[in-house]
């Protein structure tokens, strides 16, 4: 595979937003089943998460990752700690806006956001596909999807808040190839998002085949993966549930590293750690709070994708073309 398409699979910088108020999201809780309730009073939890937020963006900058950390101050909008659920990006400069399932999570969407980015990167087109959200059709970002950026592959596992027509649509409009398949959780119940069970780097992918009730769905999956030139590294239901299956393959200057929940690590086998390490140090960091939310450290990492843009180049009018495909 091309050296620059490699380059491109993981990004050198990402969005954080940081809570001041963060609490599980109770819309969410009646499809999220990694969801847990907090045993402390609100107050600490929220002190807590913008704690663990803090400490995760001084974390990857440490290790040489740049972060856009974002604060969110509103009450709103319990999950605006995910923001790769409502934008991801492209090299290409491609920018795509999300359609949510769940009423209070749409509020996340922030142009300002978008306009600071288009301040240091170059984007070049915009596809919004919130007005979907009336026709009954979500698709959640890289929550819903988990993006091979390298073979160009969309793997997304079905569940409410993923409508096949519509990533049917992302996929042909961004040049990826659909690879869907069912996931279930211990109750039989869809998993809510793709990248709850599923990550793909570089070198290695972790995956939770034995979530997947169907046996040609488990082949497909991992056939497609080793075609990549991956070595898979299979999770149990236990690793998934402690987020070992949340985790994000970034760029530093010195190599790419896999960032990934403390309790996520402390969930591999020494072989499984092995395997990932070999190619891929693992970054580990410490988010309990945040992980009462139904989601760990790939969730709070929106990838930028984008090429830095020169002081010369002009920034792109992101309010202009979001009012125009409005």
């Amino acid at each position: 595979m091309p050296d620059d398409l490699s380059a491109r699979h993981a990004p050198r910088a990402v969005v954080m937003v940081r809570p001041h108020r963060f609490v599980p999201n109770p819309q969410t809780r009646v499809d999220n089943a990694f969801q847990s309730a907090p045993t402390v009073a609100p107050e600490e939890v929220a002190r807590a998460a913008f704690d663990e937020v803090t400490a995760m963006a001084a974390t990857l900058e440490a290790a040489g990752i740049t972060v856009h950390l974002y604060d969110d101050v509103g009450t709103a909008t319990p999950d605006s700690v995910f923001p790769n659920n409502w934008f991801s990006t492209e090299h290409s400069g491609a920018v795509a806006l999300y359609p949510m399932h769940c009423p209070n999570r749409r509020a996340e969407r922030r142009i300002d956001i978008l306009d600071d980015l288009a301040q240091h990167y170059r984007v070049t087109q915009v596809h919004d596909y919130t007005g979907h959200e009336l026709e009954g059709q979500f698709l959640e970002g890289t929550g819903s999807m988990v993006l091979d950026h390298r073979t160009r592959r969309a793997y997304a596992c079905r569940s409410q808040r993923m409508s096949e027509p519509l990533l049917r649509r992302f996929c042909a409009e961004f040049a990826y190839e659909a690879v869907v398949f069912d996931a279930l959780d211990d109750d039989g119940v869809p998993i809510y998002h793709t990248n709850v069970l599923m990550s793909v780097g570089t070198h290695t992918a972790l995956v939770g085949l034995e979530a997947m009730p169907s046996v040609a769905d488990r082949a497909r999956v991992r056939a497609e993966l080793e075609a990549s030139g991956r070595e898979v590294v299979e999770l149990s239901r236990a690793q998934i549930a402690a987020f070992a299956g949340n985790a994000f393959e970034v760029t530093t200057p010195t190599g790419n590293v896999l960032v990934m929940s403390a309790r996520g690590v402390e969930s591999l086998t020494p072989a499984q750690r092995s395997t990932l390490e070999a190619t891929t140090p693992i970054v580990p960091v410490h988010i309990p709070t945040i992980e009462h939310a139904g989601g760990s450290a790939r969730c709070m990492l929106a990838g930028i994708h984008l090429v830095p843009r020169s002081e010369a180049e002009p920034s792109t009018d992101l309010r202009r073309q979001f009012s125009e495909s409005a």
